[in-house]
């Protein structure tokens, strides 16, 4: 084999098929006011929808309101990461409580019982990574539309239809006996 033969087939995988490029700016992310009882906001990063992608992944984060909380929910069908980037809070997962700061990380497997409380006296935000994805249309379908620097809406209630919408996209169905923060 020649010099320009191996450098050839070195080069090879390179001249496949090329996968896509999406770069998300700060403001450019879309994002969605959430109802009670986390309040806040999400932004979807990377998604399916947004851009093309050989494994289908959701990426984004959710800014949760001080005295907010993601309720008591699972994925049946997902695993999910978070880490966590502003604010304080706590994570229960499957009834054990563990502390979120800046920093902290969580793997979250299928059919694991979780909820997010900010406890702190700021914003609490985190990156959410989830696959294969679909948290990002359970947020549209539950949200409103939000611009960059909007100011907050006053709390809102989440759609009436919000169970059937949670089996629909991420969820597990809800368990008899919810936790509560």
């Amino acid at each position: 084999m020649t010099q320009s033969t191996v450098a050839q087939a070195a080069d090879a995988p390179v001249r496949g098929t090329l996968g896509e490029i999406l770069v998300v700016q700060p403001g450019t992310a879309e994002s969605h006011w959430q109802p009670v009882p986390a309040n806040g906001h999400i932004e979807v990063i990377f998604a399916p929808h947004r851009v093309a992608m050989e494994h289908p992944i959701g990426l984004g984060t959710q800014t949760v309101a001080v005295g907010g909380y993601v309720r008591e929910h699972a994925h049946d069908r997902n695993e999910e990461a978070i880490y966590v980037v502003r604010g304080k809070g706590r994570a229960v997962i499957d009834g054990e409580n563990h502390s979120m700061a800046p920093g902290s990380a969580f793997f979250i497997g299928k059919n694991r019982r979780h909820m997010f409380i900010n406890e702190g006296e700021e914003e609490m935000s985190f990156v959410w990574l989830i696959v294969p994805n679909g948290l990002e249309d359970f947020f549209r379908m539950i949200g409103r539309p939000r611009q960059d620097n909007e100011p907050d809406p006053e709390p809102f209630q989440r759609p009436t239809n919000v169970l059937e919408i949670e089996r629909r996209t991420v969820f597990a169905a809800q368990p008899a006996d919810q936790r509560q923060p």
